[in-house]
């Protein structure tokens, strides 16, 4: 199954989120193939306040965790996740292989 996920980070967090950035990243690199896309989300200048990431577990129970290990969860970044199912058919403009 694969879900996106929208996460938003809390009031003041930008600091924080840079702080706790490279344990994200280590865990981002570590899921492999489970990560189909992921980048940060920005305000209207270009600062990131969020998340958002576009991933592949066996069901819902799974990426709930993942997510309550995620560094930015752990640390009290993301104020706010919002999850839903997709259904991934293009990856770079080419059709998804199942």
């Amino acid at each position: 199954m694969q879900f996106i996920v929208r996460a938003y980070d809390g009031e003041g967090m930008l600091d924080k989120r840079m702080e706790v950035r490279p344990r994200h990243l280590e865990g981002m690199k570590a899921l492999g193939k489970r990560v189909i896309c992921a980048g940060g989300l920005l305000d209207g200048e270009g600062r990131m306040k969020g998340s958002a990431l576009v991933m592949e577990f066996p069901d819902r129970a799974a990426l709930d965790e993942y997510l309550a290990g995620e560094p930015y969860v752990v640390e009290g970044v993301w104020q706010k996740i919002e999850v839903e199912m997709m259904n991934v058919v293009l990856v770079n403009g080419e059709k998804r292989r199942l």
